[in-house]
């Protein structure tokens, strides 16, 4: 994103007094919400058999994978901006409270699901899982091959996540007198063309040309293991969502100057179109059932900060639309929202329930269909009511100041 190297060079230190400072109803704005619906659904409908999806979605469903990466976009966007804006004006982090605060919302959801999995095998989504304690030490995604167990996977950008909040205050701290904004552009280009500099020698080393249908398999398992899950290849959705909150904060004379609604929709929207064709354009792949989540090089390469980059600037435009569409009542939209986090722990599972308690020969078609999605709000409202929501009125009792924290 080149706009950040318009700016003046003066140290990112301080927040500029013309800036319009996004209160915490930002982070509960519409804006963000419609993405975080859009990107659970996704991955919702991305690990519902094909026999249960319905012929309207069966078109969307092999590119569910990429809420995922909607996700690492609004966490990298709200977590940058609460770090950033306490930094600018406290001068300094505070690391205790942000990790007690990430902690209280992260962790005790998690540690059920964990727990469930782990002591009542019958309930797995699959029968074979990592060892207990790589999740505990969200190490779950280094060297996670799907085919020596692949129960509870999706807990591999959970510890994306976990990566990202141990980086990104330090990094804060670090760059909040020095950084100006030619440097923060030249740190961002360098993570960007690492990363996919990183992703081509590593599908070229480890995936490589295949010819049988064998290979193919054995080869989709390598690219998750070696390209899709590991942190340090997963970095551009993270990335541009603290860019963001950074050219808003900082500079948002400048964004507001250049980047308008109706300019960052566009751009937004042609970035994203561009990742889609990218990811279509299977090759070699085409002949397969593999899912579409298996890339070829160009798609794994270049599709990352692409759809990454578009999602950034789509939801640019949303926050500033924010005083339109803030009109709108869509109650559904934020409680599936506010249900994210439980529905993505979940929701794996709860087919798997499914399955067991109605048989998979009656999970086909629009009534499979809806008992998903039924099942699966339940069980996620019932977590979020007795799990998610008391442990965050425990955490706003203890810690005040943490109304304002994210909700990532």
């Amino acid at each position: 994103m080149n706009i950040i190297t318009v700016a003046s060079p003066k140290p990112l230190d301080s927040l500029d007094e013309a800036a319009p400072l996004e209160s915490a109803a930002t982070l509960r704005a519409l804006g963000p919400d419609l993405l975080r619906a859009l990107a659970i659904l996704l991955v919702m409908l991305a690990h519902l058999p094909a026999d249960a999806t319905p012929l309207p979605l069966a078109g969307i469903r092999p590119y569910g994978w990429i809420g995922v990466d909607i996700f690492f976009v609004l966490s990298g966007y709200l977590i940058g901006h609460q770090l950033m804006t306490e930094a600018a004006r406290r001068h300094g982090v505070d690391f205790k409270a942000f990790y007690l605060r990430r902690a209280f919302r992260i962790l005790p959801a998690f540690l059920l699901v964990l727990a469930v999995y782990t002591f009542v095998p019958s309930l797995r989504d699959a029968p074979a899982m990592q060892p207990a304690w790589r999740f505990l030490t969200f190490t779950v995604n280094f060297g996670l091959d799907p085919r020596l167990g692949s129960a509870f996977t999706e807990a591999w950008s959970l510890s994306v996540e976990e990566h990202f909040y141990l980086a990104l205050p330090v990094l804060v701290v670090l760059l909040k007198r020095r950084a100006t904004a030619g440097f923060i552009a030249l740190l961002v280009a360098t993570i960007v063309i690492a990363g996919m500099g990183l992703r081509f020698a590593l599908w070229q080393s480890h995936v490589g040309p295949i010819t049988e249908m064998q290979a193919y398999r054995e080869a989709f398992a390598v690219y998750l293991r070696e390209i899709y899950y590991p942190t340090y290849n997963r970095l551009d959705g993270l990335t541009f969502g603290v860019v963001l909150a950074a050219i808003r904060l900082f500079k948002p004379l400048l964004w507001e100057r250049y980047m308008p609604p109706y300019i960052t929709l566009g751009i937004g929207g042609m970035l994203m179109m561009a990742a889609a064709v990218i990811f279509s354009v299977r090759g070699p792949l085409a002949e397969t059932n593999l899912p579409l989540v298996f890339q070829p090089l160009p798609g794994a390469v270049v599709g990352f900060p692409l759809f990454s980059a578009g999602v950034a600037f789509i939801l640019g435009a949303l926050l500033d639309l924010q005083p339109r569409i803030g009109r709108w009542h869509l109650p559904a939209t934020s409680g599936i929202a506010t249900l994210a986090y439980s529905l993505y722990l979940t929701h794996k599972g709860v087919y798997h329930l499914d399955q067991m308690v109605f048989g998979k020969d009656n999970l086909q078609g629009l009534s499979g269909f809806v008992i998903y999605l039924a099942t699966c709000f339940i069980v996620a409202a019932t977590l979020w009511f007795l799990v998610e929501r008391n442990f965050l009125i425990l955490r706003d009792h203890l810690m005040p100041r943490s109304r304002r924290a994210d909700e990532a």
